[in-house]
């Protein structure tokens, strides 16, 4: 049986890939960050000085989290993958290799936020762990996948 575009193989995307693929979702993720600041301003109003924001930074974080936890959640849900992840051949999947649930792609989204504060301590763990999982996997029992190359 040869693996189709869409079936996951055993083989681990390296980290390189990983952040090539995040970075991709970053163009994607900053156009919604964009009009989520549009939104607000609107409804709180422009500011008359630049050191003072109208807009509370509590409710721009926390729009700004669940706009990329959504985003997120959307996309591995769907399909597991995102735009970025189709374009590097990376796709999400959980222990037995099927698609991850709600509630494992939230708690992805915040453990993966963890893992990057510390200088990104949780994607580097990569590299030194047996199995090649990120903190994130670890935590929530989902695992990324290097899809083979489509045939021409």
């Amino acid at each position: 049986m040869t693996l189709t575009q869409t079936e996951p193989s055993s083989k681990r995307p390296g980290l390189w890939r990983h952040i090539l693929a995040m970075v991709y979702d970053m163009f994607l993720v900053a156009p919604l960050f964009m009009a989520n600041a549009f939104v607000l301003v609107t409804l709180f109003g422009p500011t008359d000085d630049a050191s003072r924001a109208t807009v509370p930074s509590w409710l721009m974080q926390a729009t700004s989290f669940v706009i990329v936890v959504l985003f997120f959640t959307l996309f591995w849900r769907k399909s597991g993958q995102t735009l970025g992840m189709q374009a590097w051949r990376i796709k999400l999947v959980d222990s037995n290799g099927q698609p991850p649930s709600i509630g494992q792609c939230v708690a992805r989204c915040i453990v993966a936020l963890i893992s990057f504060a510390p200088l990104g301590l949780g994607f580097w763990w990569s590299l030194v762990d047996p199995s090649g999982l990120r903190w994130h996997d670890r935590a929530t029992g989902t695992r990324l996948v290097l899809l083979p190359k489509r045939q021409k």
